[in-house]
């Protein structure tokens, strides 16, 4: 933790010295998770990469700053709706203040809410705050480890139906005549050395469907949603995420991964598990000029299994 402390060492001294002190004589005593939400506002600043008007047809739209605040609020306070938000923002003054709305009538309706979380969305709100945060403070820091790895994310949905592709057309059996080529079709993860950043991107299926993976005990777990794919530094702040469906095996968000980090900050090791034990990762992470540390997968290398054995 102290990496941590030492990046947004800053950030804490200005807020503790400067604005809470401020803030409690304007809104009287904070609680402790007020002070959390503001510190978090302070930090990723969500309303920067807003636009300062939406230009959209019909109804002026309401506030998009406050709104993206009080999003912000909703997941610090873990409200499960925005059903919840809302009422909280009506009755707690000191928060719907925090958020940017001095009285109850100047707050959005839950239409609007959504509405606007659709805007986010589709913009990638989250996505620019995060990366203008990763720059600021990791671009000119040298990381050591950079960890790799995916974690679960559950959803209420329901899971997208694969569909049916056509049949590829049949191949005489046996071996090829002379002279004779059997084209064979790359692998996703063959593919991706030669791909840009975005189509490395769009190429990620992103429905929402059944994931299946061994947890920490070696037994087998489903769930339905999607897959949250991590690199973090030295094993504490997320310095790039991607979201693709639950199924998507761990290894085909790596180079991605890989991508995106190494436009955001510079590190010297790439930290992964025997999920990421395939050679195009290893070249990928030699290539951005990382040192590859991936655990040894035995149940594709026999012979590996037997030596370590």
């Amino acid at each position: 933790m102290s990496r941590l402390r030492e990046v947004f060492a800053p950030y804490w001294q200005s807020i503790q010295t400067t604005l809470f002190p401020w803030l409690a004589e304007a809104l009287g005593p904070l609680t402790e998770t007020q002070q959390q939400l503001v510190q978090t506002l302070e930090i990723i600043r969500v309303e920067q990469p807003l636009p300062p008007h939406f230009r959209v047809p019909g109804r002026p739209t309401k506030d998009r700053a406050a709104i993206a605040r009080a999003f912000v609020a909703k997941a610090v306070y873990d409200m499960p709706t925005t059903r919840g938000l809302l009422d909280r923002v009506a009755t707690d003054v000191a928060l719907r203040r925090i958020c940017g709305w001095e009285s109850k009538r100047e707050v959005p309706s839950e239409s609007v809410f959504s509405r606007a979380f659709a805007e986010f969305a589709a913009t990638q709100l989250t996505q620019r705050v995060h990366e203008a945060l990763i720059r600021e403070t990791h671009g000119d820091r040298l990381v050591g480890h950079l960890s790799r790895d995916s974690t679960a994310v559950e959803a209420r949905e329901k899971p997208v139906q694969k569909e049916k592709l056509p049949e590829p057309p049949k191949q005489r059996r046996g071996r090829p005549k002379k002279g004779e080529e059997r084209p064979k079709e790359l692998t996703r993860l063959q593919r991706q050395g030669t791909m840009t950043k975005q189509a490395l991107l769009d190429d990620l299926p992103t429905d929402c469907n059944v994931g299946t993976k061994k947890n920490s005990q070696g037994y087998k777990e489903s769930w339905i949603g999607y897959k949250l794919h991590i690199d973090a530094a030295d094993g504490q702040i997320p310095i790039s995420c991607i979201l693709t469906s639950a199924s998507l095996h761990d290894s085909q968000a790596a180079i991605p991964l890989a991508t995106l980090s190494a436009e955001r900050t510079t590190n010297l090791y790439d930290v992964m598990d025997s999920a990421y034990d395939a050679e195009p990762i290893k070249q990928h992470s030699r290539s951005l000029g990382h040192v590859p540390l991936i655990d040894i997968n035995t149940r594709s290398d026999t012979s590996r299994k037997e030596e370590l054995e």
